[in-house]
């Protein structure tokens, strides 16, 4: 009840930012899911916060729904729309919104869904819902487990009131042994918290749709006899830095994080293509893509890949995907939300990392060396390739979980509809 209370009064005093940007789904945040289709299987409910974690889900998805049926629930608005690009027609698999952590709330999704078994994707672990679970008796699992520096010291200090969730942990998966120790520090009992490496290097595909690659070029009307480079998921104050860093004659793409600095960007980048307005051939050699779900295909176009949101202090963005088309792959020194990756790749020699006044002079003499482009590329996608298959070791754990909880009551399960 203190707990409900504390929600609603910082409900209310960040209304007018919340109203901003969640305008809809409001009756799904409030735990209405609509009826969920079911069957007499197990059910694993499996829990993203945005497309990041949906994108890694694939895989994992796909092998849990050969063995039980999967809820698959998400946060962010442009999540829940790629969760129902990815499943909408898959064969048992149902996509839900999360809730919002008001005990009532959760009460009324655990009571529609009824899952058997839940897997919260890297962290994202809210005190109701994991109290709810464990009175229900739902082993709660914590999947492609993260805790960086900056989030360990803050969960350190919240240990008096967080410290009993982390030890109701049914399981523990994380990328490495740093994140281990992070997360046994903050309460995960250490018999319970496994290293089974990441899914990130998974859900890194090996291959790119060349045609649509060569089909977006044709599009933006970018040179392809020209170098390019591709900056992916960049912030605002990255745009201005990576034009000024382009070496001249080079061509320039920017794909930023969030939709809200595209405006931004083009006023960073004169004389920019936009993406959304159809014009294509750039006279300055910049392109914006401000579209979503077309970054991989600009990769693969690219001579070389600066992976953004790492220049200044938003911590960094995954390198996973330019690696895995074997791109040489360039990126700043504020990582500390990927540090596991970076550090594997740099330590291959798959990433350059540099400094804002460094930048220009790594891109110019990649540019300038081809030997050290594909040089550093070739390592990039061998490092990729050598750490796939953390996603099946996930899957086995969560099948592991469904294997030990009790029989459910399976036969209210198809259709029910959501409890008000």
């Amino acid at each position: 009840m203190l707990l409900d209370a504390l929600y609603l009064v910082l409900a209310a005093l960040s209304a007018p930012w919340w109203l901003r940007r969640r305008r809809c789904g409001w009756r799904e945040r409030f735990g209405h899911t609509g009826p969920i289709p079911g069957t007499d299987r197990r059910r694993v409910l499996i829990h993203a916060v945005s497309v990041g974690e949906v994108n890694l889900t694939r895989s994992l998805v796909r092998t849990l729904a050969a063995e039980a049926d999967v809820i698959v629930s998400v946060t962010t608005d442009t999540g829940i729309a790629r969760a129902r690009e990815l499943y909408g027609t898959a064969p048992g698999v149902t996509v839900v919104r999360y809730p919002l952590d008001a005990s009532w709330m959760v009460r009324r999704f655990l009571d529609a869904v009824r899952p058997d078994a839940v897997g919260l994707i890297e962290l994202e672990l809210w005190p109701n819902f994991a109290r709810a679970c464990r009175r229900r008796g739902v082993p709660l699992a914590i999947l492609n487990g993260r805790l960086s520096e900056r989030s360990f010291s803050r969960y350190r200090l919240a240990r008096p009131i967080l410290g009993g969730v982390f030890r109701s942990l049914a399981a523990c998966a994380v990328q490495d042994e740093a994140y281990r120790r992070r997360f046994i520090a903050v309460g995960v009992p250490a018999d319970r918290c496994s290293v089974l490496g990441s899914m990130k290097w998974d859900a890194a595909g090996r291959d790119a749709d060349f045609a649509a690659a060569e089909s977006l070029a044709r599009d933006l009307g970018i040179d392809r006899s020209r170098p390019l480079i591709v900056a992916g998921s960049t912030a605002p104050d990255e745009h201005a830095l990576l034009h000024a860093a382009t070496p001249p004659g080079v061509q320039l793409l920017c794909a930023p994080r969030r939709p809200e600095w595209f405006d931004g960007a083009q006023r960073d980048l004169p004389g920019c293509v936009r993406r959304s307005a159809g014009n294509r051939g750039a006279a300055a050699d910049r392109f914006l893509l401000d579209t979503i779900g077309e970054l991989r295909l600009a990769y693969a176009m690219a001579d070389v890949a600066v992976v953004g949101r790492s220049f200044g202090g938003l911590y960094g963005s995954d390198p996973m995907e330019p690696a895995s088309l074997g791109k040489p792959v360039v990126i700043g020194p504020s990582v500390a939300d990927f540090e596991s990756s970076v550090r594997a790749l740099r330590d291959a020699g798959g990433l350059i990392q540099t400094t804002r006044e460094g930048l220009g002079g790594v891109l110019a003499r990649l540019i300038e060396d081809r030997a050290e482009r594909e040089r550093v590329g070739a390592a990039a996608r061998a490092c990729v390739e050598a750490n796939r298959g953390a996603t099946a070791r996930h899957a086995d754990l969560m099948l592991g979980l469904l294997g030990r909880t009790g029989t459910s009551e399976r036969l209210g399960r198809r259709a029910a509809p959501a409890r008000a």
